[in-house]
């Protein structure tokens, strides 16, 4: 599929290295391996069942891959080299091996950008949210910019008919370089972010709820499905006790 895909973005003579990312000794990784600039969209959502987790520190072992290539991805990157990776809202998340990772990931680098995703992005293969994380390594990060992408007007969700289009980042590249926060866009100070055990997941604070109000043609139907949830549970309660 990788090469696929190089060649028909006209990479005629793709150099591809093949193997298990997550197969290298986490310590055998020197200098000379590292690199400049790191572009990714690693798997998530599954679990590690080939034992690679041993091959990291015992502090980071997980079988989560979302996790791992994360840790991975820090220690590939030379100082000052930079990443864009696609990572779950899991990964933003959670205590024990998530917490140091992330905590590793804030102190190691610069964690700058954030960019929330609808969660419709990779329908119909999955459904699960996800975020563009952009940090560069050598410094600590100090404070980190949000911003919520959100669906085109008029769209509910993203579909394998209605895929993301890359016009649609146009607004994110014009806010890039002259940060200001928005309905869409905030920024977080590290000092927030450690308080709250490294959890990035942070909701955007200057959103909006919208109130829904129901028709009333709509709150009868609303009733009407309760009504019938009610009594096919009622069914199967009295099918259980002849």
């Amino acid at each position: 599929m990788a090469l696929t895909n190089l060649i028909l973005h006209d990479v005629e003579v793709p150099n591809l290295d093949y193997g298990d990312s997550l197969g290298k000794e986490y310590n055998s990784i020197r200098e000379k391996d590292r690199v400049d600039v790191i572009l990714a969209n690693p798997p998530f959502g599954g679990t590690v069942a080939n034992g690679n987790e041993g091959n990291f520190p015992m502090n980071f072992r997980t079988k989560e891959s979302a996790d791992l290539f994360l840790i991975l991805f820090i220690h590939l990157l030379k100082q000052g080299g930079r990443a864009a990776i696609v990572l779950p809202d899991g990964s933003l998340t959670g205590d024990g091996v998530k917490q140091r990772v992330r905590e590793k990931l804030l102190t190691e680098c610069n964690l700058h950008t954030i960019i929330r995703l609808p969660n419709s992005v990779f329908q119909p293969y999955a459904t699960v949210a996800t975020n563009l994380l952009f940090f560069e390594k050598g410094k600590p990060t100090k404070d980190i910019w949000y911003y919520e992408h959100r669906l085109p007007e008029g769209q509910k969700s993203y579909s394998k008919t209605k895929t993301i289009q890359v016009q649609e980042f146009d607004p994110i590249k014009k806010w890039w370089k002259k940060r200001e926060e928005s309905e869409v866009c905030w920024k977080v100070n590290i000092k927030t972010i450690a308080d709250r055990g490294y959890d990035l997941d942070i909701k955007n604070p200057n959103k909006q709820e919208e109130a829904h109000e129901y028709t009333s043609a709509e709150l009868m139907e609303l009733l009407d499905s309760s009504f019938d949830k009610s009594h096919n549970l009622l069914g199967k309660l009295r099918e259980a006790v002849k």
